[in-house]
């Protein structure tokens, strides 16, 4: 079965944590993931990538298995084991097939419920311009220079409130793929998730005003999605119609979610959405060389690929590394937390995969039903850089994603106490380096 906007996929899977508020994850949490290294996993489930479409009957047959969707027509799938064999077993085996690219579990993530939620506070429309954020990352000087007409920004959440004020002539039609339908709208609930995709999209639209935002649903009304639904959409994102030649893909992505276990699969999914496939098999895992590909190849020579632009975690640890901030994929840049004093944010994720930083604490934006709420999280700052990448492109169509990301960096300023830097919107489009503050 081909899953496709048209189609259902079947929702038994990997558990995408959503960084919301200063959402805090707890020890006991920690350090049983550090202990086992992997979640746990949604039973019977494995994701594969295969050599070629042709090696998947052959597989089936071997090792017991049976289809449930197809990314397209790439050589991607989502298998079932048929019976109650153990998946793992099944894993080592199929990895021994030179065919087998990747093959993993289906891994879930911690639930929402093992984690520290800390709620929005009322905030007002004033304090949603006036606040300290643009400031500190000179977005009106930045503004002077780009506005970011023409760029097309994914926001990949728990969707949007479309009438909401702040987003009125800024929104693309989206897509659902929680419901599997054409309104990405948030879904109402007692959940602390609750206006994450608006409050998100809000900030996007703080940075650059012009750009249009393309809402995706990838987490339910409790906060939680699945690794399928996620590389879905991301899929989508790119390419909405499903016609590389129409020019109507995201040139940035944000992702305000994470997981504490690493899929190769969003690997291969960052590889393609960013438009990092090689031009020549160096290693297995390089093989693009099936024509199930064809299309991401034309895409990626008529338009280029997207910056992706992720949340690094709010567990407030320099060791923990949330997925997927933490692939180090080609393209996209993980995002950290800042404070109104130029410093890191006590919940922010700080290892040194985590890239750069953005203001995250304290940050006012929209919520659904026409409101404004305050919230903290490296949730919050992500969605300033896409913003700023935004800005960045729209400046200069004919940057890759990964020289956006180099750009972004090159020209971040200096925070006080840490080595991480924030992005500075104004210096990234005059290539200047930043000041100095003034620290303690």
């Amino acid at each position: 079965m081909t899953s496709n906007p048209a189609q259902p996929a079947v929702r038994h899977v990997f558990r995408a944590a959503f960084l919301v508020g200063a959402l805090l994850v707890g020890a006991a949490v920690h350090a049983k993931a550090k202990a086992a290294q992997l979640d746990p996993s949604a039973p019977g489930e494995i994701l594969v990538r295969l050599q070629s479409t042709g090696a998947l009957g052959p597989l089936l047959v071997k090792y017991g298995l049976s289809l449930t969707s197809q990314f397209g027509a790439r050589p991607i799938y989502r298998l079932k084991v048929v019976g109650t064999a153990s998946v793992q077993d099944k894993i080592n085996a199929m990895l021994a097939e030179p065919s087998v690219l990747i093959a993993e579990p289906n891994f879930d993530h911690s639930s929402p419920e093992a984690r520290k939620n800390n709620a929005w506070a009322i905030g007002t429309q004033s304090a949603y311009q006036a606040q300290w954020a643009p400031a500190a990352i000179h977005m009106t000087q930045a503004q002077a220079l780009s506005t970011g007409a023409g760029m097309r920004v994914a926001v990949l959440d728990t969707g949007v409130d479309s009438t909401h004020p702040a987003l009125a002539g800024r929104l693309l039609p989206g897509f659902d793929f929680v419901d599997f339908d054409a309104d990405p709208s948030e879904v109402n609930s007692s959940s602390l998730s609750y206006g994450h995709g608006t409050h998100v999209a809000g900030l996007v639209a703080l940075v650059a005003p012009d750009a249009r935002i393309m809402p995706l649903r990838v987490l339910d009304a409790q906060g939680v999605g699945n690794a399928w639904v996620l590389a879905e959409a991301m899929l989508y994102a790119v390419d909405p119609d499903g016609n590389p030649a129409t020019d109507d893909g995201a040139h940035v992505m944000n992702l305000s979610l994470g997981s504490l276990s690493r899929t190769q699969l969003l690997d291969t999914l960052a590889q393609l959405t960013a438009c990092a496939i090689p031009a020549k098999v160096v290693k297995p895992i390089d093989d693009f060389t099936d024509p199930g590909y064809n299309d991401d190849k034309a895409r990626c020579a008529n338009r280029g690929g997207a910056v992706i632009v992720a949340a690094a975690g709010n567990d407030g640890s320099d060791k923990v590394r949330e997925y997927p901030p933490a692939e180090g994929a080609y393209g996209l840049i993980s995002v950290g937390a800042s404070t109104a004093a130029m410093g890191l944010a006590a919940f922010s994720n700080s290892g040194s995969w985590v890239q750069i930083a953005a203001p995250g604490e304290g940050i006012t934006s929209a919520v659904p039903g026409d409101g404004y709420a305050t919230w903290s999280g490296t949730s919050m700052a992500a969605p300033l850089v896409a913003g700023t990448a935004a800005l960045v492109r729209q400046a200069n169509p004919g940057m890759l994603p990964v020289d956006v990301v180099r750009r972004l960096n090159k020209t971040s300023a200096n925070l006080c106490g840490t080595s991480l830097r924030q992005v500075d919107a104004a210096a990234a489009l005059t290539g200047a380096v930043p000041a100095s503050p003034n620290c303690p």
